[in-house]
């Protein structure tokens, strides 16, 4: 098994996932945010904030540090965080929410930002991420897999790994960043290879990369379903294949994350002649937050002991506005305080300078003693016009069942939220070349929802008077994602629209 062996040569050892097995998810979490705060105590955030008195606090009960901790460091978004701090280490200052000067900004618009957000990345932070990948590696000893898989490489499509010198610092996609710090061992697995990964043309990486592929013997592919996926159709096509795995036999795991696996599964695995691993991971531009720890689980592990302390805020009308935005008194819990089955908002501290920071995705705990979680959205990515409560979760599942039942491929789809004479209505946007008839789609997608959301069936009788479905050719949406300059690597099409990016894409479907 080269890879695995390869770890274990090097003296990667398993001692983080062991300590994280046999210890309470309190208990880690209690040590990592006292690291985070000794190691920034001295930062200007640290000093403002009075970290030395927070950690006074440590000794004194269960969770007296949490309640000073809270009490005293107020909660960011992305606005606040960088208008108050972030900005400073853009413009070269040293010591502003974590030791030393920031070198690298990730660039992150997520899919409802109209500009980038420059999320810093230090040098632990790196580490960080490089470690908790090794992890998932080891992990993979858990599936009985065949020896020939860890011997193939490992092909990991994002942006490209240029990144932009900007004065004193560089700023690029997390991949790039990432990419640029490769442990050389792992450069004889990694494909495409540094050279092809830095074109910064998408649709040439891609000819790149289909050109290539008959030369390469791939085991693992990594990124964004909608992009592996047209990437796979085109080596398809121009190798005139029946299916990918005439030329990669080896391909067993498909790691994805970002969106849901779900909508896209029947598509892909037309490309496929044989069953593959799906293995979903959590890694934002904030860190590497989860990951699938065991096989044939849908749900992804909390990382708890690697440099991101968590704080949980119960996803509901007292803690958020009807527009997403975090209320400054919400109530926020500790690990030990959330309950299975209920949506939880994230917040990270993180060893990259990020403090109570909304990270934005909306997450459900599976099993607080594995401390398991599913993503089921993003706190501005649903729809409650009037009370239905529709989560990205709902709407993935849906689309998921009409798929299966009228035996088409949904790639994309999205949402709006609509005035319908005096009370309001749902616009889907569904995108699929398979021909379906519009008014049985938007049938079966009312009937299903109704079905898995009990609101939403309320308000379909009450104030939610209409559903209007689209349905538009599936390279109207990449289309229209090339036009905002967000072609390939971590990008995703918006699964709710609302106000002016709505106003936009209907000008460009017209």
């Amino acid at each position: 098994m080269a890879i695995l062996g390869t770890l274990l040569k090097k003296g990667i050892k398993l001692r983080e996932n062991l300590e994280q097995e046999y210890t309470l998810p309190f208990e880690l979490q209690k040590k990592e945010l006292k690291e985070l705060l000794i190691s920034a105590s001295q930062t200007e955030f640290g000093k403002y904030y009075s970290f030395t008195h927070i950690l006074s606090h440590f000794r004194k009960g269960h969770a007296n540090f949490y309640e000073v901790f809270k009490r005293t460091i107020p909660i960011h978004d992305y606005n606040k965080i960088y208008k108050d701090w972030w900005h400073l280490s853009l413009k070269g200052a040293k010591n502003i929410c974590w030791p030393g000067r920031i070198k690298y900004f990730a660039l992150s618009s997520g899919t409802s930002e109209a500009s980038s957000k420059h999320i810093p990345v230090t040098k632990e932070m790196t580490k960080a991420i490089q470690k908790t990948s090794i992890r998932q590696i080891i992990s993979l000893s858990k599936y009985n897999l065949p020896a020939d898989v860890f011997e193939a490489g490992i092909l990991m499509i994002g942006g490209s790994t240029h990144l932009n010198r900007k004065g004193n610092y560089f700023e690029g996609d997390l991949s790039g960043i990432q990419a640029a710090r490769l442990p050389f061992w792992f450069q004889h697995f990694y494909k495409p290879g540094k050279k092809i990964a830095s074109t910064r043309n998408w649709d040439s990486k891609l000819t790149e990369i289909v050109h290539k592929a008959n030369e390469w013997d791939i085991g693992i592919v990594v990124g964004v379903p909608a992009w592996i996926q047209i990437l796979l159709e085109r080596i398809i096509e121009y190798h005139k294949l029946k299916h990918i795995h005439e030329i990669w036999p080896n391909l067993l795991i498909y790691v994805h994350g970002g969106v849901s696996m779900d909508p896209y599964r029947k598509g892909f695995e037309k490309l496929l002649g044989r069953p593959i691993y799906y293995i979903e991971t959590y890694l934002a531009s904030e860190g590497f937050i989860a990951y699938q720890a065991l096989p044939n689980r849908k749900s992804m592990r909390l990382v708890l002991n690697n440099g991101i302390f968590y704080e949980f805020v119960p996803f509901d009308e007292k803690n958020f506005t009807t527009t997403g935005e975090i209320k400054p008194d919400a109530e926020t819990l500790l690990i030990d305080q959330v309950e299975e089955g209920k949506e939880y908002a994230i917040l990270l501290s993180t060893c990259a300078g990020a403090w109570r920071y909304l990270i934005g995705d909306v997450i459900r705990f599976v099993s607080i003693e594995e401390s398991e979680i599913v993503i089921t959205g993003r706190t501005k990515h649903f729809l409650s016009l009037c009370g239905e409560h529709l989560s990205v979760d709902n709407m993935n599942k849906a689309i998921e069942l009409v798929s299966n039942e009228l035996n088409i491929t949904i790639n994309e789809f999205s949402v709006a939220g609509i005035p319908h004479q005096t009370l309001f209505a749902h616009r889907w946007f569904i995108g699929t070349d398979d021909s379906v008839d519009a008014n049985v789609l938007k049938e079966r997608i009312d009937f299903h929802l109704k079905k898995i959301n009990d609101d939403y069936a309320v308000e379909r009788s009450a104030a939610l008077k209409e559903v209007v479905v689209d349905v538009l050719p599936l390279h109207k949406f990449y289309d229209w994602m090339e036009s905002k300059g967000k072609v390939g690597g971590q990008n995703k099409f918006p699964r709710v629209m609302k106000s002016t990016q709505l106003e936009d894409w209907i000008k460009f479907i017209a």
